[in-house]
């Protein structure tokens, strides 16, 4: 149940299975999971490869359908045994960010022009999505790369770029792939404090799938799926013991 003295969860879950065929082949991928993330939380989810975790994410984001339970995201519930949404591409260009192992950036495009891109498609003009790109490259403190192609970016600030991307649309909620797994340590870091400053700044939600060990303090719960069944363990730190060293400024362009 929710704490009566946190804000409502962006993500609830609540009994969510997923199962992939039927009879002998049948696979559990995701058990009766339920779940809660809360504005302002980093969430960190662990567990070995096919355990599920990349399934949960995927049933978060709507991309995949859950074979049973219920689903709410930003207050709005969007499945039920079925899904109650006919746009799911609008339902997840509105709510949710994605972020990705590999930053997938366009290499034809420069910085701007790969955030801007997501801009353009939900309908803004070409200088207004320019504008908010800058914006958010500048947020993110790779504001001097703003032109360069990604060819030209180390590892550290193409991902950067891609987290500007996936804030491009202001979502609330924001899933996150192994975001740092082809970072070394320092950069690892560097991008995870930007996702926890984002989460604080902009009351976000941010679930994040990792194998990296480097970065687990970083979260404010860990939860472990095993065979499709999710486990919490306590939470690795306190928020308010970093809040005033990582948010180093309260202006936010989300």
């Amino acid at each position: 149940m929710s704490d009566a003295s946190q804000p409502e969860p962006l993500v609830k879950l609540r009994g969510i299975s997923k199962h992939f065929g039927e009879g002998e082949t049948r696979v559990d991928a995701l058990r009766d999971v339920s779940l809660e993330v809360h504005p302002g939380q980093v969430i960190g989810l662990l567990g070995p490869s096919g355990s599920g975790k990349t399934t949960l994410l995927n049933v978060i984001g709507c991309i995949l359908e859950p074979s049973s339970g219920w689903i709410s995201l930003d207050g709005d519930v969007v499945y039920d045994g079925r899904w109650l949404k006919s746009d799911l591409r609008k339902l997840r260009l509105e709510k949710i960010g994605f972020i990705f192992q590999f930053h997938n950036l366009l290499p034809f495009l420069d910085s701007t022009d790969n955030v801007a891109l997501v801009l353009t498609l939900a309908g803004f003009s070409a200088a207004d999505a320019k504008a908010r790109a800058v914006e958010l490259l500048e947020y993110l403190e790779v504001g001097n790369r703003k032109n360069a192609a990604p060819a030209n970016l180390s590892g550290g600030e193409a991902q950067r770029v891609a987290i500007a991307r996936a804030l491009a649309n202001r979502p609330r909620i924001i899933l996150a792939d192994e975001p740092t797994a082809a970072l070394d340590s320092q950069r690892a870091g560097i991008v995870m404090d930007l996702l926890r400053k984002v989460a604080i700044e902009q009351r976000a939600a941010i679930l994040a799938v990792t194998h990296d060990e480097k970065i687990y303090d970083r979260f404010d719960h860990v939860f472990h799926l095993r065979d499709g069944i999710l486990d919490r363990t306590d939470g690795l730190r306190s928020e308010e013991r970093r809040v005033g060293k990582e948010c180093r400024s309260r202006w936010s362009p989300y």
